[in-house]
């Protein structure tokens, strides 16, 4: 099944009396269950590319499908549903809410969607802490916890509301290159197991071969898909 979809997607960017391209008619299409890794140098377009899947961003031209939902005719309210029910975010600067602990961060996309009551949030959230390892560290904040153990944290709230895909920018980018390895494998045993699909933006070469799938871009354009690691084209 297609979780999500560009069809000759451009985008362009104005400064000034200029008009920037940043993405020159990408056509790609992201299966359920991929572990795929978009790479590039900077300014190559690849953050764009995470920006319109996780609509925080519409094409200029192009299409762009989201299970069903056309994006480009989405008005912002729409947008905002869209990534609530559908999108997980994970980022490099974990974006954790300091006054809230562990527990409460990772609970709070599902007081957002108003959907369950607090005996099943309270099920999601510790099974999700169990899962990442940091079930004991529940009721710290974030600054009581080290870079790698707040990403577990991010990691576990981007899953509680069990999202369509997870969008990751650079996630080993603000933590030392032995906890990277470890969170990748986090991901990757999620992958295997919760059937979680997970699109990276990375420079990082223990990213790229991590994925299953590796997009390579440069100056807008896809310059290579390569499958790898085991996936599946």
């Amino acid at each position: 099944m297609t979780v999500v979809k560009m069809d000759n997607v451009t985008k362009d960017y104005r400064v000034g009396r200029m008009s920037v391209p940043a993405l020159r008619g990408i056509s790609l299409a992201v299966e359920r269950g991929e572990f795929t890794a978009i790479a590039g140098p900077s300014g190559s377009g690849k953050t764009t590319m995470l920006n319109l899947f996780g609509c925080l961003d519409k094409p200029s031209g192009g299409k762009l499908f989201i299970e069903d939902h056309d994006i480009i005719t989405l008005k912002p309210d729409q947008l905002a549903d869209v990534r609530n029910q559908h999108i997980g975010f994970i980022f490099q600067s974990f974006n954790l809410i300091p006054v809230l602990s562990a527990y409460e961060n990772v609970e709070f996309p599902l007081l957002l969607l108003k959907q369950d009551g607090p005996g099943i949030r309270r099920k999601k959230v510790m099974a999700l802490l169990e899962q990442v390892g940091i079930a004991e560290l529940a009721g710290r904040r974030p600054s009581e916890m080290s870079g790698g153990q707040q990403q577990r944290v991010a990691i576990a709230r981007a899953l509680v509301k069990e999202p369509d895909y997870v969008l990751a920018d650079e996630p080993t980018a603000n933590i030392d290159s032995k906890t990277g390895e470890e969170i990748l494998d986090l991901m990757r045993k999620m992958n295997d197991t919760l059937k979680t699909t997970f699109i990276f933006s990375t420079h990082d070469p223990k990213v790229m071969q991590h994925a299953r799938r590796l997009i390579r871009v440069r100056d807008g354009k896809i310059e290579s898909d390569t499958v790898q690691n085991g996936g599946t084209a």
